[in-house]
């Protein structure tokens, strides 16, 4: 995968794109990425790439020409389009399912806005994605940027270590992940669950499951989606809906 990032402030990728697992992909060459300033393409003499906004108001936008250059510039007569993702609090919210659909494409150019806003001609002809990462404002779409990315990358091939892990995600099956231990067994008297302990992996796999479920349950119920789960599942559901009633 390619990733180009237009910036003001490409400084602020350093730390975060050659470290851990980012790092990693691109030893792996599982990804490059290009970090681009995208006043190089400002045609202003005073190197500006905002303006005042039209009609009066706080702030200044940033004008349309440094980024269609820019993305202009980086499509070098590819077949396949590039997905250039607007980074905006407006956008639609980052899923996993969201960084999986990204995870299938060969180039994505992401877009950090600063100031007031965009020139609303860079939403409607530029970009092919607004992507949030929550509700609320940052100062600039850097921060937000390398969230998305992180979750992209990692979702590559041979990126993570076991290519079971992205797969176990929280998200990734719809649910909440199962709890984790490692040893020892027994910290300051905290156990480990004897199940873990026990060598059956089936009765492992359906421990797991269960917590899985019951954590959903108890921190996000709105993923659940009870046509999706065995009559099994359902049943222990409907237990922890009657214990949590009877609390």
């Amino acid at each position: 995968m390619k990733i180009d990032i237009l910036t003001l402030f490409p400084e602020m990728f350093e730390g975060v794109l050659n470290s851990s697992i980012l790092k990693k992909a691109q030893e792996k060459e599982a990804v490059t990425y290009t970090v681009i300033d995208f006043r190089e393409f400002t045609t202003n003499k005073h190197r500006k790439v905002d303006d005042y906004p039209y009609g009066g108001g706080a702030g200044m936008v940033l004008a349309p020409q440094p980024l269609f250059d820019a993305v202009e510039s980086m499509k070098d007569g590819q077949e396949k389009e590039p997905r250039i993702i607007l980074m905006c609090p407006q956008g639609e919210p980052l899923t996993q399912k969201k960084a999986e659909e990204l995870a299938e494409e060969d180039h994505l150019i992401f877009v950090c806005g600063h100031y007031e806003g965009y020139d609303e001609r860079i939403r409607e002809h530029l970009a092919t994605d607004e992507i949030s990462i929550g509700d609320y404002v940052l100062t600039g779409g850097e921060l937000a940027a390398m969230v998305v990315i992180d979750s992209v990358t990692r979702l590559l091939p041979e990126v993570l270590g076991n290519e079971a892990s992205s797969k176990l995600d929280s998200y990734s099956s719809g649910l909440l992940e199962h709890p984790h231990y490692t040893r020892p067994a027994d910290f300051r008297g905290m156990k480990v669950p004897d199940v873990l302990l026990s060598g059956d992996h089936a009765k492992i796999q359906k421990w797991r499951d269960r917590e899985s479920l019951k954590r959903t349950f108890l921190r996000r119920p709105d993923l659940i989606d009870e046509g999706s789960l065995s009559d099994e599942d359902r049943k222990f559901l409907e237990e922890l809906k009657n214990n949590t009633n009877a609390e």
